[in-house]
């Protein structure tokens, strides 16, 4: 009987359901395979239809994933040994035997049968899966579009907070600002509080106000009056400071031009002498001072006869000057002499000062003293009577300007003591006469000086670079001439008043005797130079004592330099310093004896530098 109409009878899968199809297949072909393979180790009955069919025909059933996974394994269907009623598999029937092919065949027909109807089952659920998949993915859509209208939602929202979060901060800004305000509306409700209290007094206040103002109105009016009867008074008293002013100025010429008849009475060329004390203190015997007379000097000597027949012989020589300083003369008492003579140098006179003596008599001394104020000398204390009297001068409208100069006399050559730069580069200076008879120096440093310090730091620079030695008769002794020249332009722009002047201040190195100063080498060139200048100074003083036409002021550079000095418009002083050793006596006659002829010069009388 053959299987094969009913084998096709039962196809019952679908075309839409290939997928499924595919998926079996391979399960088919292993049962067809073991069927084959089997049917070589059986006794070969008689070929029947159905297993051809079976081999032939696809299965329209759903086979287990459990029988082809065995029909994969089990490619030989050989039952086991010993077995007579083997079990079918996926059952709990015992086993066909292995010639009972249409038994078995039987059975996978159920099988079939039953795995197409699992695949109906299947495709049902399938079905009714792709119908609630369809009806999801609608809802999906829907989902996706309502989710699109909600991300807009949440973006206009988004928008919203961050616009909420702005009025927020603004709110709160506002807030703050509302409180500010409210503290300051308190504050100024109190403040308001308080002005109407002022308000309150100052009313009151201004009532008071009135009354007084009535009052001061007629006071003011009473004032007034008085003020245009006080006004007539202050024109009368400015023509009477005005008429004072003017005799203020007129009493000052009068003062000046009687101050210079004074000096002019005591001479142009004024001499002091002054003796320097002993080393130990005292006076030495052979000089002799006037204690009623300040003016006298007298020095003795006892001699001893030459021929021995006579007894020794006492020698006196007398000598009269201006003024004589003891050895217990002070610095000020000395200065005080020449104070009057300075002023002039304010009034528009030149003035000149110079110190003549021995080497070690006191010359720099006099004239620079020492660091404290009572040792101080001639030059210090002229600078600061200049500047003290030109300070009380502005008072009365003068105006001063002040031109300092330092320079020495070394060996017959010009030094500028104030120069500061190199030695190698030091400039070399002539003596000119301008054609006003003015004697200039050229390339010295003029400092323009306002203050007495300023000047002392000149002086004591110029110190520093003067040039000193030690000799057997003075441990620092000057070796040069030095002259300190200060000169003075004022000014009194209301009287339209000039004057200039100069105050010339020197320290003469002094006289020496190889003898004495046992100079060698450089020093007694130095010596030389120095007594050779005094000695044309002395030539000098006696060519105008004697009044003789020829003044040789160009035989050395001091006179040269001193030529407005002693025998031009200027009012001079000379300071002889004597020194009180007996050894020094030789050099002590000479010095006063050089002094009297100074003394006894005439000059022309000196003219004021006004304009």
């Amino acid at each position: 009987m053959s299987r094969l109409p009913v084998m096709s009878s039962k196809r019952v899968l679908s075309t839409n359901s290939s997928a499924n199809v595919q998926d079996f297949a391979p399960a088919q072909v292993c049962i067809v395979y073991s069927l084959i393979k089997y049917k070589m180790f059986a006794s070969r009955p008689v070929r029947g239809a159905g297993a051809a069919t079976v081999a032939v025909g696809p299965s329209r059933g759903v086979v287990k994933p459990y029988v082809a996974s065995t029909a994969a394994r089990g490619g030989n269907m050989k039952p086991p040994a010993g077995s007579t009623a083997p079990k079918t598999a996926g059952s709990g029937a015992p086993r066909r035997h292995a010639w009972d092919l249409k038994g078995k065949v039987s059975d996978m027909e159920d099988k079939i049968r039953n795995y197409q109807t699992r695949v109906k089952s299947v495709n049902q659920e399938n079905e009714v899966l792709k119908g609630s998949m369809a009806h999801n993915q609608t809802k999906v859509v829907e989902l996706e579009e309502q989710l699109k209208k909600l991300e807009g939602q949440i973006i206009d929202y988004e928008t919203e907070v961050k616009a909420l979060s702005n009025v927020r901060s603004e709110l709160d800004k506002v807030s703050n600002e509302k409180s500010c305000l409210e503290k300051e509306l308190c504050s100024l409700e109190s403040k308001y509080r308080v002005v109407e209290t002022l308000r309150d007094s100052q009313e009151t206040e201004l009532q008071t106000l009135k009354m007084k103002l009535s009052v001061q109105e007629s006071t003011l009016a009473r004032l007034q009056a008085t003020l245009r009867d006080t006004e007539e008074q202050v024109r009368s008293l400015t023509d009477t400071v005005a008429q004072q002013s003017e005799e203020l100025h007129a009493g000052e010429m009068e003062r000046r031009r009687l101050h210079n008849t004074i000096q002019e009475l005591k001479g142009n060329i004024r001499v002091f002498c002054r003796v320097r004390p002993l080393q130990g203190g005292g006076l030495s015997k052979h000089i002799q001072l006037a204690a009623s007379n300040n003016k006298m000097i007298t020095l003795a000597k006892t001699e001893e006869s030459h021929t021995g027949k006579t007894a020794e012989t006492h020698k006196s020589y007398n000598f009269s000057f201006d003024r004589v300083f003891g050895p217990g003369a002070s610095q000020q008492e000395v200065f005080d002499e020449i104070s009057l003579l300075v002023q002039s140098a304010l009034d528009g006179y030149n003035v000149c000062c110079f110190a003549y003596g021995q080497t070690g008599s006191g010359k720099t001394f006099t004239m620079e003293g020492g660091e404290f104020d009572d040792s101080r000398g001639c030059i210090p204390r002229a600078v600061q009577q200049v500047f003290r009297a030109a300070e009380k001068l502005g008072a009365q409208g003068w105006e001063f300007t002040f031109t300092a100069s330092f320079v020495e006399i070394y060996n017959e050559t010009l030094r500028d003591l104030l120069y500061t730069g190199k030695g190698s580069k030091r400039p070399e200076h002539e003596i000119r006469k301008s054609a006003s008879n003015e004697v200039t120096i050229t390339n010295l440093s003029y400092r323009k000086v306002s203050t007495e310090d300023e000047v002392l730091g000149l002086i004591a620079l110029a110190n520093h670079n003067r040039a000193t030695a030690q000799t057997a008769q003075n441990d620092r002794s000057s070796r040069s001439h030095s002259v300190f020249q200060l000169d003075i332009e004022g000014v009194n722009a209301g009287r339209e008043v000039k004057c200039k002047s100069t105050l010339c201040l020197v320290d003469l190195a002094g006289s020496e005797r190889m003898v004495k100063s046992q100079s060698q080498g450089e020093r007694f060139k130095e010596m030389t130079a120095i007594n050779g200048s005094l000695s044309n100074l002395g030539i000098v003083i006696s060519a105008l004592a004697n009044k003789e036409s020829h003044i040789p002021y160009r035989n050395s550079k001091l006179t040269y330099l001193l030529q407005g000095c002693l025998g031009g418009n200027s009012k001079t002083l000379m300071f002889v310093n004597v020194a009180p050793e007996p050894d020094s006596f030789g050099e002590t006659l000479n010095s006063l004896r050089f002094a009297s002829k100074v003394n006894d010069c005439v000059i022309g009388t000196a003219s004021v530098n006004r304009k």
